[in-house]
């Protein structure tokens, strides 16, 4: 793709020109074409709060401290991130980090004997599909809460090498970790920005999406471009670029789920997925084709496409996704229903979501990898 291009996709997506191109930028990016946001609607039966960092603070600072943290390099990172640990440690409060192997690594010889005491997860593998994070978190929450303790965790989910698509779909987490977690009793959540590496509108949507932010060696302050909660709550009408002229086309109807099913399976085996892979990816295809029968007017649209490194699969529908945390709100024990597009979530690499204006559009990755 080329770079105009590109910068026109990710302006659209952040709201000005994306990030710094980098060598090892996921070839996922290559799909993606320019195209302009929608505008935004607020759904009944999302959460609705007041806009603001002010009433933000106001209302959660004994709550959930939700702060992005602007560093430079690895040494930057180190400077922000130890004395956050180190106090937690002091009064004993639970820790979770989350963030790329070689910070994990620094982190644990920083701070000696006492990483035995924080717990590290690999953002490598937990946020590859940005949607599966919320619910580590979540999980998190409920493990380690303490009567009288706080919460404490670093999570770097945007780097300079994630693609377009994927920083979107980062920013999106970022607003919805205000809404996951608004009621929560005490959690600081701290999410670190190299912004030596990142291009500066990454660095100002972070300041859109977080009602506080610091610098490495500095005191957390609110945030008066944050856009609140209401704005997180919304449906994403942004559009997706259009799927490609020589996509697959295949009607999603009540009578032929099976038929389905088997073109997605030697689609996937056309791909180069491995077996496992690809049967992840009929289970996937499978859960959003019945979700828009049942919920999106009785039929659909699957489209399939290939793009530089991945498989690309998209089913469109009459329907409306109206819950801000569908797909990323961890099932409890006992559920029933409400477990399709969490399924695809865990399931596939990627999943972007759009409200269309005659409906439902929901675009899944699968990596050739």
């Amino acid at each position: 793709m080329e770079q105009r291009d590109q910068r026109a996709y990710e302006q659209t997506s952040t709201g000005a020109p994306g990030r710094r191109p980098s060598a090892h930028m996921h070839s996922m990016q290559t799909q993606h074409q320019p195209h302009t946001h929608g505008p935004e609607k607020h759904e009944p039966g999302a959460r609705g709060h007041a806009a603001g960092a002010a009433h933000y603070g106001a209302r959660t600072s004994g709550g959930f401290r939700h702060a992005a943290m602007f560093y430079r390099g690895e040494r930057g990172f180190l400077e922000g991130a130890l004395p956050f640990l180190r106090e937690g440690l002091a009064r004993d409060d639970p820790a979770l980090v989350v963030v790329s192997p070689r910070k994990i690594a620094l982190l644990r010889e920083a701070l000696g004997a006492d990483a035995a005491r924080v717990r590290f997860e690999d953002m490598t593998a937990v946020g590859r599909n940005p949607a599966r994070i919320i619910p580590a978190w979540t999980a998190f929450a409920r493990e380690a809460s303490v009567e009288g303790r706080t919460l404490r965790g670093i999570g770097e989910p945007v780097c300079a090498e994630r693609s377009p698509a994927e920083l979107f779909e980062c920013h999106r987490h970022e607003a919805l970790l205000n809404v996951a977690f608004a009621d929560a009793a005490r959690f600081e959540l701290i999410c670190p920005y190299d912004v030596s590496a990142l291009d500066p509108s990454v660095v100002a949507h972070a300041h859109r999406t977080h009602p506080l932010v610091r610098d490495a060696n500095g005191p957390a302050h609110p945030s008066f471009a944050f856009q609140g909660l209401d704005a997180a709550s919304a449906p994403v009408c942004a559009p997706l670029p259009p799927a490609p002229p020589e996509a697959q086309a295949v009607p999603i109807l009540p009578a032929a789920l099976t038929s389905l099913r088997a073109v997605v399976a030697r689609r996937g085996d056309r791909a180069g997925l491995s077996p496992s892979r690809r049967d992840d990816l009929v289970l996937a295809i499978n859960e959003l084709a019945t979700n828009a029968i049942r919920h999106g007017g009785g039929a659909g649209m699957l489209r399939m496409w290939e793009t530089a490194g991945a498989l690309v699969s998209e089913v469109s529908d009459a329907g409306r996704i109206d819950q801000p945390l569908a797909g990323r709100e961890l099932p409890r024990p006992g559920q029933i229903g409400r477990y399709g597009l969490w399924l695809v979530n865990q399931l596939c690499d990627l999943v972007e979501q759009r409200a269309a204006p005659d409906g439902n559009v929901v675009r899944v990755w699968m990596r050739l990898d």
